[in-house]
C-alpha cells in the first residue's frame, strides 16, 4: 500500500506503524511530498492507495477547484495548531506599524491564519467570515500590515525577510521550529482542523484502508504522538 505523506509529522507517525501493518500483511510505501497540490494528484491518478498531509476545510477546497477529482476523508488522526513566529520580535507586543507578515497562499490556510491574525488582535474580519476568508475580507488594519501570500511549504524560509509568519505546525517541524517554545502565538488544541486519511471515493471500504484507519487510531500512536511531539500535534481519537 502507497501513501503519500509530508516529511513531519505525517510520514514519521506513518513509519510507527509499519511493522503493525506488515504483521497483517500489508507492506506500507510512504512516498514523502513537499507540497499540498501534488499528493492529491498522485492519489486521483492511482499512483497512490492514499495520502496524509491535509485537513478537511482544504480537501472539500481542493475538490471543489477539481471537480472531476473524487476524493475522500477516510479518517481523521490529529491536529496540527497553526503558530506566528518570528525571527525579528520576540512577543507579538512588539509588532510594529506596517510590519509585514507572510500567510499560507492556499485558500483555506490563508483564511485559517487570517482568523488566527485575528484572535491575536492584530486585524479585524467582516463579520460573519470564517475559514474561507481572503486578504479582501479584510475590515480592520490598525497596524497597517502588509500581508504577504505564500506558498505554504515555503513559509519558514520568509522568516529572514518578514516580521512575523503564519505557518503550518508540519513546516515549522521541517524547519526545525518547535511550536510549544517557538510560536508567539498559536491555535487552541480544539482546532476544527483535524489531518486525515484521504482516499479515493468508495476505497474507504477495501480491506487495506479500514485496517490502515484502526491502526493508526491505536493507543501507540497517539503515546507516540504525545512522546514526541509534546502538544505541538494532538491525537484527535
Amino acid at each position: 500500500m502507497k501513501i503519500g505523506a509530508t516529511p513531519a509529522p505525517h510520514a514519521e507517525i506513518l513509519e510507527q506503524i509499519k511493522p503493525d501493518l506488515k504483521e497483517q500483511g500489508i507492506n506500507l510505501e510512504i512516498v514523502e511530498f513537499n507540497d499540498y497540490v501534488q499528493p492529491n494528484i498522485a492519489l486521483n491518478d492511482k499512483e497512490l492507495d492514499a495520502n496524509f498531509f491535509q485537513h478537511e476545510p482544504y480537501l472539500n477546497d481542493f475538490v471543489k477547484e477539481h471537480s472531476e477529482m473524487k476524493l475522500k476523508n477516510a479518517g481523521g488522526v490529529h491536529v496540527e495548531p497553526m503558530g506566528i513566529y518570528s525571527k525579528k520580535i520576540k512577543a507579538l507586543s512588539e509588532l510594529a506599524d506596517g510590519a509585514t507578515v507572510s500567510i499560507p497562499n492556499d485558500p483555506t490556510n490563508g483564511g485559517r491564519a487570517l482568523l488566527l491574525l485575528q484572535k491575536a488582535n492584530l486585524l479585524k474580519l467582516k463579520d460573519g467570515v470564517k475559514e474561507t476568508a481572503t486578504v479582501q475580507d479584510i475590515a480592520e488594519n490598525t497596524k497597517n500590515l502588509n500581508i504577504q501570500e505564500v506558498e505554504a511549504a515555503q513559509l519558514p524560509r520568509t522568516l529572514e525577510d518578514v516580521d512575523i509568519s503564519i505557518i503550518n505546525t508540519n513546516f515549522a517541524l521541517n524547519a526545525e521550529l518547535n511550536p510549544m517554545k517557538d510560536a508567539l502565538f498559536i491555535e487552541d488544541k480544539d482546532s476544527p482542523y483535524v489531518n486525515i486519511i484521504t482516499v479515493r471515493d468508495g476505497d474507504e471500504n477495501r480491506d487495506e484502508i479500514k485496517k490502515l484507519l484502526t491502526t493508526i487510531k491505536s493507543d501507540k500512536v497517539k503515546k507516540f504522538i504525545e512522546d514526541k511531539y509534546q502538544g505541538a500535534i494532538v491525537p484527535a481519537f
